[in-house]
């Protein structure tokens, strides 16, 4: 027998606050004390409280809010696309919000987001508080995490690909061309993807028997200006590398426009491998050899087990790790006598 099914003015009284404030809480308002948010929140969850849906649905088409730490670069397009590809056929349209650089967003995007009522909400290389989840679970909107930046909630469905697969795939490559002096420059470490990444570059190198150096190792920011800098700091080195793994495409073209402002051939004295594959990959010159991040293909299948939990199906898989392969162009070569 399912237990009985608490109500906002059982909340309301465990909390020592008034049915109202739980309302707001409940809708993101900001006009409620931090301490007293917290402490509602804390109730809301543990009794797994979730609003009664309305009856009548939301004015206007079905929405997905997709949620990106920033939108100004060419992978954040190609999730979009995915995600349109899929949400435009099922007549759901899609709002995008930006969360200016950081991984979580405001309270102010929840508040909007729950005035809202959208069928559900992805997170892209970005996640929420836990009082945000608590918030949104509560009044019954899902959500996924497309590319998570850290370990995900076992409870919260997520969408990446096989990040370490990819680093062992594109210093494999490098390896086998006769590379043993093979620098990477990763992203920022805080987050899982570039961690993944490192751990593939450090094992292939162990199973070529080779050390793993620091003096080859550099973070990023997965700018291309990030690329650039950190590129010309590797290649003005005492020992130079001849081959740099940049854990990202926009990385790998601020090591070309680094190579080039140097003066270093590419490949000839510079092998480069990127990761994403973005359709840029195939406009500068040399054509640059990546890993392919199928990203299209994360974004549909985030989108369409999205809309199947706002219909009320429950999760086959809490985690989806899509996979990944090399694709080998003009930009990497075996190295130059010495």
């Amino acid at each position: 027998m399912a237990p009985p099914r608490v109500t906002m003015a059982q909340l309301a009284a465990e909390a020592g606050v008034s049915v109202p404030t739980v309302s707001k809480v409940l809708n993101g308002r900001g006009d409620v004390a931090e301490s007293t948010r917290a402490r509602v929140e804390r109730i809301i969850s543990q009794h797994g409280y979730r609003q009664r849906r309305r009856s009548a649905p939301a004015a206007g088409p079905r929405l997905i809010d997709l949620v990106f730490n920033e939108l100004g670069n060419p992978w954040a397009v190609e999730v979009i696309r995915g995600v349109e590809r899929t949400a435009r056929p099922a007549g759901v349209e899609v709002v995008l919000s930006e969360c200016l650089g950081a991984h979580r967003p405001r309270q102010e995007w929840l508040t909007s987001v729950l005035a809202r009522r959208p069928a559900g909400v992805i997170m892209v290389f970005s996640d929420l508080e836990d009082g945000q989840r608590t918030q949104l679970v509560a009044r019954g909107v899902p959500h996924v995490i497309v590319d998570p930046i850290g370990e995900v909630d076992p409870g919260v469905p997520s969408v990446g690909s096989a990040n370490y697969h990819g680093g062992l795939l594109a210093t494999r490559h490098l390896l086998e061309l006769g590379h043993r002096d093979v620098a990477v420059i990763t992203g920022p470490l805080d987050t899982f993807c570039s961690r993944a990444r490192l751990g593939g570059y450090r094992d292939a190198l162990v199973e070529a028997g080779l050390p793993y150096r620091e003096d080859l190792v550099r973070t990023g920011d997965f700018s291309v200006e990030g690329g650039q800098e950190v590129a010309h700091q590797l290649l003005r080195g005492p020992q130079r590398p001849t081959a740099v793994f940049a854990c990202n495409d926009l990385m790998a073209f601020g090591v070309l426009r680094a190579a080039r402002e140097l003066g270093v051939g590419v490949p000839a004295e510079l092998s480069v491998v990127g990761y994403d594959d973005l359709p840029a990959a195939q406009w500068v010159g040399p054509e640059l050899t990546t890993v392919h991040q199928p990203l299209h293909e994360m974004a549909e299948a985030a989108t369409t087990l999205l809309l199947a939990l706002a219909d009320g199906a429950a999760p086959t898989a809490p985690r989806m790790d899509l996979a990944v392969d090399l694709r080998v162009r003009a930009s990497t070569a075996p190295p130059a006598p010495r």
